[in-house]
């Protein structure tokens, strides 16, 4: 035991700004690790809710404790946590309240009966304000030890017990069913979060440590689809967002460490949620330009089709006033869609530039676009009794996403027709430019 303690008091700095700067790190990892689950599990009122229901339990503390004992102090918070917490699901079993219902008046109850009863004692109470809006400058070397130990458990559990932790996120029921002892996990996951939250009280406050749980992992949730690089990023995003705050209370003036901390969680999340490669606004708005651009491309040979198919395949060319026409669209803004059909060697225009024509590769996707509507057309109107007046917009969307396996499927349950359902011909891919009339 002496020896722990001889490693706890070497890894802890001298200096108060060494001290601040461990103790952001340490909330960066202690949040962020659990705070995955919590974003996962759909519960983030739940972390506000336990850093609210802990002050009864800090102003208990402080009053039984008036030589300041910080591990009473804390023990007295983590009991007043769990306490919350059971209140909740009791709430959410007895009551037809929904689970927002039930943590909004947990939190704002224990909330409540922690200011009332600092109220009463406040003599006894002067160090709560540090725990109601955090003040990092303000951490010792003994704060700093709970914190570690406290860092490190929560760690070794989260690295132990991570797969059926990631299952009781999900689905608890699938958790039952595969033999996890679901009760025993949800009291290890609850008493974890409690810890960390409640060791974080100094650094950024009852009021504000929900935001360090949720804002750095819900920036990872936004960066990546696994689980492990999420548990990586949320802990990298924590501690940036921990030392930003610690630098800038420790040395400014009249900077509050927890509100900075916040901003500078947030200020992170607001950079991902716009530029994040996946997920992010700019990303997907990129993306359904692009799938807006192929579609009325798209469209477009499957509009060239449908002209050359009611003039009976007698010619090649289409001028562009008729796709126009066809398309109840300006010609500029027509010829500027065929000019990208151009570009990708789909369709060759005229001299002059006023018609064009398919090119083979032009002609085989125009056909596949055409084919990929007649077939799902028939599919609804026989598989799902939709009418034949109503299958066109449903076909109009799928057919731009369904891929040759589809395909084949499809014309193997319908036992390969060679007409829709209003009695026009279904083309085949592998056809070439008719001459007369089109093959089936």
């Amino acid at each position: 035991m002496s020896l722990i303690l001889e490693i706890l008091e070497s890894l802890i700095p001298a200096s108060s700004v060494g001290k601040a700067w461990m103790a952001a790190v340490l909330l960066g990892v202690g949040c962020g690790l659990l705070g995955c689950f919590v974003v996962l599990r759909r519960e983030a009122l739940m972390g506000d809710a336990i850093s609210h229901a802990v002050l009864p339990g800090v102003v208990a503390g402080l009053v039984y404790s008036p030589d300041r004992n910080l591990a009473l102090i804390l023990a007295c918070a983590v009991m007043a946590g769990l306490c919350g917490v059971g209140v909740v699901r009791v709430l959410e079993r007895t009551t037809r309240l929904k689970p927002d219902a039930c943590l909004a008046c947990v939190l704002a109850l224990f909330f409540a009966l922690g200011l009332v009863w600092q109220s009463k004692f406040q003599s006894e109470t002067v160090g709560v304000m540090h725990f109601l809006f955090g003040n990092i400058g303000s951490i010792d070397g003994n704060d700093l030890k709970m914190m570690l130990v406290s860092v490190v458990l929560i760690s070794v559990m989260v690295v132990t017990m991570r797969r059926p932790l990631l299952v009781m996120s999900f689905d608890p029921g699938f958790g039952r069913a595969l033999g996890f002892p679901t009760w025993c996990l949800e009291f290890l996951f609850y008493t974890l979060l409690t810890f960390a939250v409640v060791v974080s009280l100094q650094a950024v406050g009852v009021v504000l440590v929900s935001a360090m749980l949720i804002t750095p992992a819900a920036s990872a949730y936004l960066l990546t689809d696994r689980f492990d690089r999420m548990l990586l990023l949320s802990m990298l995003l924590g501690i940036l967002s921990g030392v930003i705050g610690a630098w800038m209370s420790t040395s400014m003036s009249r900077m509050p460490t927890g509100p900075v901390m916040t901003l500078a969680a947030s200020g992170v999340f607001v950079l991902v949620y716009l530029c994040a490669p996946r997920h992010g606004v700019l990303a997907k708005s990129l993306r359904l330009a692009r799938r807006r651009r192929l579609i009325r491309r798209e469209n477009t040979l499957k509009t060239i089709y449908h002209i050359l198919e009611e003039e009976g395949f007698s010619h090649r060319d289409v001028s562009v006033m008729m796709i126009a026409s066809k398309r109840k669209e300006a010609e500029d803004h027509v010829h500027l869609t065929c000019e990208g059909l151009q570009r990708q060697s789909l369709i060759l225009f005229s001299e002059d530039k006023r018609s064009l024509s398919l090119t083979d590769s032009g002609w085989r996707r125009a056909m596949e676009l055409v084919r990929n509507h007649r077939l799902w057309e028939l599919y609804l109107t026989r598989e799902a009794n939709y009418a034949d007046d109503h299958v066109h917009e449903d076909a109009e969307k799928i057919e731009h996403l369904l891929g040759p396996s589809m395909i084949r499927q499809l014309e193997k349950d319908l036992d390969f027709p060679k007409l829709d359902p209003h009695g026009r011909p279904i083309p085949r891919v592998d056809a070439g430019y008719p001459t007369g009339s089109l093959p089936l």
